[in-house]
């Protein structure tokens, strides 16, 4: 490539940033079109030829979406795409990925004024709906891997989920294609206040575990949860209500304790990640964390709950406060 048409890919590049930047679907596509065979040479480069390759490429096209705002020389981003996948291929071969969070996302500074604040928060309400448009099947999948900071490797997927691992990796290809046109269906529509409901969540989740320490959580599932809630293992009922209450009952007088580390918000779909805090004299009771992670039923209730351990559980009973 000489300097003139090296010159003339920037130029473009700059121009197709700014588009994506500003909610382009299509320009997005594009770049990512442009520089795909940079990003998978990153990729081979640091995990040699596999198919974690392509789910890496993937997996950094999701946060291109989510982090193009944050591009500062838009003339540069082939770099910062490059980046991206060699980060993510670093973190692979440490064996801990780990994808940020979209509310934890950096903000930009202040100083950037209030119209770079609002275009990052509106990106992200964006977003948001149009992941509410996949199905169920989908949707699932691609928030925990995306949008969760515990239940993000393709195995502890699959355990909460109860699907094949193979089948998890066809899943978030599948998810994210759709996800692509979903953004573009729902560019004109309005867009809930993500940061609001996120919120709105764990002011839940604290005053759920409030009340359980109380000794009332079997109230408040019945106030506020759905009369139908079920306890799932992969996609296997185990137990209802009174199931859910024992297991927190017992943690409790065992001297468990749960502290809300993140929470994960849409309208159909909760993640509540917890550290299990265990009693100096046992300290080993519990995994040190779980996921309460929560299908929604049409008037906003959990319905379905699964809980996610970093490390398989001993044994059903030894379930950990729900």
């Amino acid at each position: 490539m000489n300097r003139n048409s090296g010159e003339a890919a920037r130029v473009e590049d700059a121009v197709l940033t700014r588009a994506a930047q500003a909610g382009e679907v299509t320009a997005l596509g594009l770049l990512l079109e442009r520089h795909r065979a940079g990003m998978r040479a990153v990729a081979l480069s640091v995990l040699g030829p596999g198919p974690d390759v392509d789910d890496v490429v993937q997996d950094a096209a999701v946060t291109a979406l989510r982090r193009v705002g944050d591009v500062r020389d838009p003339a540069a981003v082939g770099a910062w795409l490059r980046m991206i996948v060699r980060n993510a291929s670093r973190s692979l071969v440490r064996d801990s990925v780990v994808f940020q969070p979209i509310d934890d996302l950096h903000l930009p500074s202040t100083d950037a004024g209030p119209e770079r604040w609002l275009e990052h928060h509106t990106m992200r309400n964006w977003i948001w709906e149009a992941v509410e448009e996949l199905s169920p099947a989908l949707r699932l999948p691609l928030v925990l891997r995306h949008f969760s900071t515990g239940v993000t490797s393709y195995e502890q997927i699959a355990d909460t989920c109860g699907i094949p691992v193979g089948t998890v990796r066809s899943r978030l290809s599948q998810g994210r294609a759709k996800l692509a046109t979903a953004l573009a269906a729902t560019a004109d529509a309005p867009h809930g206040d993500t940061a609001q409901r996120i919120r709105a969540s764990r002011i839940e989740a604290r005053e759920t575990l409030a009340a359980a320490e109380s000794g009332h959580f079997g109230a408040l599932l019945t106030e506020r949860w759905s009369p139908e809630i079920t306890l799932l293992r992969g996609n296997d009922p185990v137990g209802d209500r009174s199931l859910l209450v024992r297991g927190m009952d017992g943690d409790l007088e065992a001297g468990v304790r749960q502290r809300l580390v993140h929470a994960v918000a849409g309208r159909s779909l909760v993640v509540w990640e917890m550290a299990l805090l265990n009693p100096a004299d046992n300290p080993d009771h519990c995994p040190p964390s779980v996921a309460w992670v929560m299908t929604l039923d049409d008037a906003g209730r959990p319905h379905r709950l699964r809980l996610q351990h970093p490390r398989p559980v001993r044994a059903i009973q030894s379930l950990t406060p729900m």
